[in-house]
Order: structure tokens, then sequence, then C-alpha cells
């Protein structure tokens, strides 16, 4: 069984810092298997990682729209925020990728309204129904009863921010995902969350100062 995390940012996010080596180490080490790396509003970053690493890398986006955020997987080229949540999975879909709905339901990290979300369902393709961050708002029962309901694939990734979240929450699925094997792999897919730790939690208010004093 493969190790794959859908869900991560790299010191090119604004609050990220998982750095080159560190995606690097996790993959060679087998903590994890792939990993999408799915910086706020950019995909550079991903861009020189895959070149890298290979296809244990996938490029993705996480998208803010006016309505929440939305994860673009399988990217090759930028989806620009702002965009209406229709719009900008249109934009995903428009250049073959996956459509990947991060923390549903929250309001503290900008989740999809389920309003909204029953809108978008006939072009949602996964839905994070674990999230290795979530303590304040675990919306994981809600989500899961989502997918069901509406008959999608839903996933567990870690939301890391840096080094030490990487690992404990992610999804088992038989093979590297790409892009045409995606739908099948993580139809069987299982999903696999632990209680995050305190250092995982902290990592985004801490490297948005960090960086902040570094100017």
């Amino acid at each position: 069984m493969f190790k794959v995390d859908l869900h991560t940012h790299s010191v090119a996010s604004h609050d990220g810092g998982i750095s080159l080596r560190d995606y690097e180490r996790t993959l060679d080490s087998g903590l994890l298997d792939c990993i999408a790396i799915t910086d706020h509003n950019r995909i550079d970053f991903a861009q020189k990682a895959q070149e890298q690493l290979g296809d244990r890398i996938i490029v993705g986006e996480e998208i803010m729209t006016t309505n929440g955020e939305v994860i673009g997987l399988f990217l090759t080229k930028p989806v620009p925020a702002g965009l209406m949540p229709k719009e900008a999975i249109k934009q995903i879909k428009d250049q073959g990728g996956i459509v990947y709905i991060p923390h549903p339901f929250e309001t503290i990290r900008k989740g999809i309204h389920p309003a909204i979300l029953d809108e978008l369902a006939d072009d949602v393709d996964i839905i994070e129904i674990c999230n290795g961050r979530a303590f304040l708002q675990n919306r994981r029962h809600k989500a899961v009863v989502w997918t069901k309901i509406n008959r999608k694939l839903g996933g567990a990734s870690s939301d890391a921010h840096g080094y030490h979240g990487l690992g404990s929450t992610y999804t088992r699925v038989d093979a590297i995902p790409t892009r045409e094997t995606f739908i099948e792999l993580f139809t069987r897919g299982i999903p696999i969350a632990h209680r995050p730790s305190v250092r995982a939690l902290a990592y985004p208010k801490y490297n948005v100062l960090r960086k902040r004093f570094k100017q």
C-alpha cells in the first residue's frame, strides 16, 4: 500500500514551512510515498519540486474563491484567486485536473459552505473527510455523510504547514496515483488519521510570524 497526502503547504505559502529538502526526506524515508504540494494560489514551488522529485510529487493549488477554498490537483498552470467556485472548478477541469474540497463546512479555515458545496456536487471529484489539523472545528462526520449522499470519494490529508505535520494523516492506495488512475485508486482508498500534535496546529501562525520578522 502507498501512503498519499493530497494537501500540504511549502515555504512558498505565506503560512507554510515545508522545504524541498523536507519533502525529499519524507519521500525517501517512506514516511509518505506521494505528496501533493498545494500552496495558496500558486504552483511554482510544486512544479520545481516535481521536476526534482518526479511523480512522487503532485502539482496542486489551494485556491481562494469568493466562497471558500478549492484545491486543484495535477495542474499545469495556476488558477487565479478571487473567482467564483464554479469558475475556479472549470479552470481546474479545463486543464485535466482533479477537484478536491479541503476542510469542508469549516468557517475558521474558509471551508466551502454546505449550500455552495451542494451546488458544486456534480463537479467535485473528492472531498477531504479527514484533515490533519482539524481540532477546533472538526467536521469529519458531516463530510463523511456528504460523500455518501452524493456518492463522492473521500480522502485523508495532513494540511501540513511544517515537516512535523507530515506522515500522520494520509490515504492508503494501491499505487502512486496519476491523473488517469486517481479516481479508481481512491475509490478503494483507506483514510488514515491521527490526532494532530500541538506543533502541527501551531505551524501556520509560527511561519507567518517568522517570515514577517525576517523581512
